[in-house]
């Protein structure tokens, strides 16, 4: 395969990995749990909040790009919820740091490079087509 399409397909990977990421965020976002406060029996009985990704899309050696996928600093953020059987004395719980915000721009850019990269694709096969028909 050459170089212009091994670019282009880790750019598509890139960007579905980033749309998948982004889009499990968005799923888990009322995922919640028990607090680091909460007692230890309630840790050990009610599973942990999710803990959201972060996509970093990093150059490659040689062209391309790759994913990398981290999770979120702080993962969890206290929200009120008295009514959970897993709040903590004071009512909190633990509910995943999504940014929806940020998701909607994760989406976003994972749609246009999915775009653009597909498009580069299409370009370098016509322009081989073109080059393969040339008649002498």
């Amino acid at each position: 395969m050459s170089s212009i399409l091994s670019i282009a397909v880790s750019g598509i990977t890139a960007a579905s990995e980033r749309l998948q990421d982004s889009a499990s965020n968005v799923a888990n976002v009322e995922s919640d749990g028990p607090t680091s406060s909460a007692s230890a029996a309630v840790q050990a009985q009610y599973p942990a909040a999710y803990t959201p990704k972060e996509f970093h899309q990093v150059a490659t050696a040689g062209g391309g790009t790759r994913a990398v996928t981290t999770n979120v600093q702080p993962a969890t953020v206290l929200a009120y919820d008295p009514t959970a059987p897993y709040a903590d004395q004071n009512g909190d719980v633990a509910r995943p740091n999504v940014d929806f915000t940020s998701e909607a721009y994760q989406q976003l850019t994972a749609r246009y490079n999915f775009v653009a990269n597909a498009y580069v694709m299409r370009i370098y096969s016509r322009m081989m087509k073109s080059l393969l028909d040339i008649q002498t």
